[in-house]
């Protein structure tokens, strides 16, 4: 009798890397963390150091990708300001993703009623542009931070309940969803024990995919002067600064703007192949 093998659990993590797109995505996200997180050990000047003498001064030695309008050196400035990003990112698509997807699980575990007021609340934040709505909450609460973190998890919140929720349907039709439920298990223990694992995928997916727009979104706010506030180092703020000397100082949009492509383009190809790893339909193959 021929052997049936089954998808292995390590599949996927394998499938991953060897994938080339994962690789050179863990490459640009792991050395953009890496100079996050040794900011203060790699940076050549104090971030906020202001020096008038050297004003614009170009890229050098003494300032590898320039100086600001202030004198400020701009490695340094980009490289805490890398930490506001990963960490808005971060704290964001976590904030969104378990209020999300636990309302999402929810609504399908419900159905009916519970189910319609869900979704049609979903729908209601979803008819709003993610960037108005982020605009619209900061406004209200006051640029900080804080705020544009709380801003952006509540655009992420209806994303991840649809995607929940989507995952959830035929899962809880599925037999042993039913057997648990016919020993005696309690509907907390099946929709955390039984049915969240298996919705996990979708859920790690979107949040890869919801992470690199919480990098862009925080930039368009700190650009707009609504997100962290000067003079703390941002790459939004400084590109909002760099803009006004485009002409004779590009050097300081061209190194938060380049930084900003290159750490969505790092998310992106890591999202795009931990979606095709966790694809179902690969999982018989090789």
């Amino acid at each position: 009798m021929p052997r049936i093998h089954l998808p292995s659990r390590k599949r996927p993590l394998g499938r991953l890397l060897r994938n080339r797109t994962a690789i050179a995505g863990l490459i640009i996200c792991g050395v953009v963390c890496v100079a996050a997180l040794f900011a203060p050990w790699l940076s050549p000047h104090p971030p906020l150091q202001i020096n008038m003498q050297d004003r614009f001064a170009p890229p050098s030695p003494r300032h590898w990708m320039g100086a600001d309008d202030l004198g400020r050196d701009v490695f340094s400035r980009l490289l805490y300001g890398a930490r506001v990003s990963i960490l808005t990112g971060v704290f964001s698509v976590a904030l969104g993703g378990v209020i999300g997807a636990a309302l999402g699980l929810i609504s399908a575990f419900s159905g009916g009623s519970v189910d319609n007021l869900v979704m049609r609340f979903m729908d209601g934040l979803l008819a709003f542009p993610p960037v108005l709505l982020a605009l619209s909450i900061v406004a209200a609460l006051g640029a900080s931070a804080t705020n544009v973190i709380l801003a952006i998890s509540v655009i992420y919140v209806p994303t991840f309940a649809r995607a929940a929720r989507g995952a959830a349907l035929p899962v809880k039709q599925l037999e042993f969803v039913t057997a648990t439920r016919a020993v005696g298990a309690s509907e907390a223990r099946i929709l955390i024990r039984t049915i969240l694992p298996n919705c996990l995928s979708p859920i790690l997916v979107q949040a890869s995919i919801g992470f690199a727009s919480a990098v862009l979104i925080e930039a368009a706010l700190s650009f707009l002067s609504l997100g962290v506030q000067p003079p703390a180092p941002s790459w939004g703020n400084m590109l909002n600064v760099g803009r006004v000397f485009l002409d004779h100082a590009p050097w300081i949009s061209l190194a938060s703007g380049g930084a900003i492509f290159l750490l969505v383009l790092g998310v992106n190809l890591l999202g795009d192949a931990i979606r095709d790893a966790l694809d179902p339909r690969l999982a018989f193959r090789a």
